[in-house]
């Protein structure tokens, strides 16, 4: 998948700032898996869980169709679903279009198609994620994440509303909105943007028709069979799609924004040479944050997602081995007198973010001249 873009303003990292945290950190990493004679994609743990997220999504989906169960249980069945196309683009889709699931690229590739399978476009988040977002993490007008819709004011250069007040409450409702948005409105608002972050689009023909081909079928089988096939009246089938989606969008920003937008992270400005004060690596230790890294349950259901430091400065090793050398980025981190930002758990993390948006929802905005 080849992914055509152009900088607006060229950003660049201090080189000037020594780079050895990351030189070591990397033959550290690197010493891991060679010492132990372990490969840094999937192993059998990793296929094994791919294996029980897909089959449920599946059974789940013919169960839905079945027409064998009560309304009350196909709400429930509807929401185990949405909660397992959250898991499958956390732990499956999202190794596999870095690169991190397997070492062959046509495996990665089939594997990241299961992201347009689910109602997303696989080459729109390659441009705002792996391209977008991991390069400039956190900076304002530059990474698409944190500058998003403006009623939900996530980084202190955006224009502070009145309304941004109460954001830690309504974002929540809002959060729930987030999938259903990306699959109807997202991905096409982005691919046709002008720019992404500080990006200018420039898309290969054959994305223009995968893009569309790829979201009607999405449509067909998640919108036309669904109301044609279950024999109930719409509007019941419309709440649980719904509902489907509100799990799902809720599983996802529950744990993409406990990352960056948490007690911790900073929001670091270029100059006005576009320079950024910090090298590459400790730019990362400077803007994100892992959480919930002791908690088991956390680490087979987030995609590793929960260890955002070490995917950020490892995104092409599978995230099945972020809990292994964890404890090695830390060390490190410690060792050069960089910040290593760690909720211990999951929920301390959920209430650092709210804490983070209320404090965002009243932080006077920072000048717009850069």
């Amino acid at each position: 998948m080849k992914v055509i873009v152009e900088q607006v303003q060229k950003i660049t990292f201090n080189k000037s700032q020594p780079s050895e945290f990351y030189i070591v950190v990397k033959q550290r990493v690197n010493d891991y898996f060679v010492s132990r004679n372990l490969s840094r994609h999937a192993n059998t743990g990793m296929v094994a869980k791919t294996v029980f997220i897909l089959t449920i999504f599946v059974l789940t989906y013919f169960l839905l169709l079945s027409n064998i169960f009560s309304p009350w249980w196909l709400f429930a069945i509807a929401g185990i679903h949405g909660f397992f196309t959250a898991l499958i683009g956390l732990n499956i889709a999202h190794d596999a279009i870095h690169g991190a699931y397997s070492s062959n690229k046509s495996v990665n590739k089939a594997l990241g198609l299961l992201f347009n399978l689910v109602g997303a476009n696989d080459y729109v988040w390659k441009v705002t994620h792996n391209i977008v977002h991991h390069t400039y993490t956190n900076i304002p007008d530059h990474d698409d994440d944190i500058d998003q819709i403006p009623i939900l004011r996530l980084n202190p250069k955006q224009e502070l509303w009145p309304i941004h007040r109460y954001q830690h409450i309504y974002g929540i409702f809002l959060y729930t909105l987030s999938s259903i948005s990306w699959v109807f409105m997202k991905d096409y608002k982005k691919f046709f943007a002008y720019r992404i972050g500080g990006h200018i689009n420039r898309h290969p023909k054959k994305e223009y028709y995968r893009l569309f081909l790829y979201k009607a079928l999405y449509y067909a089988l998640f919108v036309i069979i669904p109301f044609t096939v279950i024999e109930l009246p719409w509007w019941q089938i419309l709440i649980g799609f719904l509902f489907l989606h509100a799990v799902e969008g809720a599983t996802l920003s529950f744990v993409f924004q406990l990352a960056h937008v948490v007690d911790g992270p900073e929001y670091p400005e270029p100059d006005e040479n576009g320079m950024i004060e910090r090298s590459w690596a400790a730019h990362q230790m400077h803007t994100t944050a892992d959480f919930a890294r002791g908690n088991s349950l956390a680490n087979f259901l987030f995609g590793g997602l929960n260890f955002q430091i070490e995917h950020h400065l490892f995104p092409k090793v599978c995230h099945i081995h972020y809990q292994a050398i964890a404890p090695i980025v830390k060390a490190t981190a410690e060792e050069y007198d960089l910040p290593y930002h760690d909720n211990p758990s999951y929920l301390g993390a959920v209430r650092s973010h709210l804490r983070e948006l209320k404090i965002m929802g009243r932080r006077p905005q920072l000048s717009i001249d850069s």
